[in-house]
């Protein structure tokens, strides 16, 4: 077995839950999705700290410019900060995937409020879960947002590189087919962009970052087996928290 693959083989157990998770048939009614994506901006929020710590470590962003790393992973971080910061909306306009997260909700009727409170209290430095739930937020978001800045923070590249491979990137579209499936037919014209929003993450997170984000694990951890073992450990523990997360939504909904 690879190493590659003894990481799968130890995050299998989170990841099925994680796909089979009830919060994902749940969502049957407009306030059900609006419930959902209350929580889940917080998962769009924080998969960017995640990226900009890569970015920080992997390529250059000082001056003067030195070349850092492998060019390969280089280049994924690139192309993924590159669309995230400045995708094409459904109008052919440039939008970071966050702000066009947030048109969805507000297109939804989602509530905003917590998020945009949130980003207000980040201004001063990296916030904790009491901070996050002061500002409004779930407190199921509030603890998974915090273990997320703790590990861009404090947690090694590699563990960081893993996290974001097998707990995000290798992980969305799988998570989200059924979804924009059951999407597509309900509540035509409240979820345009948030359907949209869907589909480009699974347009271009199933393609060649998949495997290319597996050669920056890979590239980081090298031969040792003790960057192997907290790479899978740092990728059990960010779907555990995404487990926590969606238990947090369902909790919501049968309140």
């Amino acid at each position: 077995m690879s190493r590659l693959e003894a990481v799968r083989s130890r995050i299998a157990p989170a990841r099925a839950r994680l796909l089979a998770h009830p919060v994902h048939a749940s969502m049957v009614s407009l306030e059900d999705v609006r419930r959902f994506m209350t929580f889940h901006v917080f998962a769009v929020w924080d998969f960017m700290s995640l990226l900009k710590r890569l970015q920080r470590e992997l390529t250059c962003v000082r001056v003067p410019w030195v070349p850092v790393g492998d060019a390969e992973v280089r280049f994924l971080i690139n192309e993924i900060v590159c669309g995230e910061e400045s995708d094409v909306d459904p109008r052919g306009g440039r939008i970071a995937h966050f702000d066009l997260y947030l048109r969805a909700m507000t297109e939804a009727g989602a509530d905003t409020g917590p998020i945009l409170r949130a980003l207000r209290l980040a201004a001063g430095g990296v916030p904790d879960a009491a901070g996050l739930r002061k500002a409004g937020a779930p407190s199921a978001a509030a603890e998974f947002s915090a273990s997320s800045f703790a590990l861009a923070e404090r947690g090694g590249v590699h563990e960081v590189a893993a996290a974001f491979t097998f707990g995000r990137e290798d992980l969305i579209p799988d998570m989200f087919t059924g979804l924009v499936g059951r999407i597509s037919r309900e509540h035509s014209g409240r979820l345009d962009t948030f359907r949209y929003y869907l589909e480009r993450h699974i347009e271009v997170d199933g393609g060649r970052h998949g495997a290319l984000a597996l050669r920056m694990v890979s590239l980081l951890c090298g031969e040792d087996d003790r960057k192997w073992e907290q790479a899978a450990a740092a990728s059990e523990s960010s779907l555990l928290n995404r487990l926590a997360l969606w238990d947090g939504v369902a909790l919501r909904a049968g309140a």
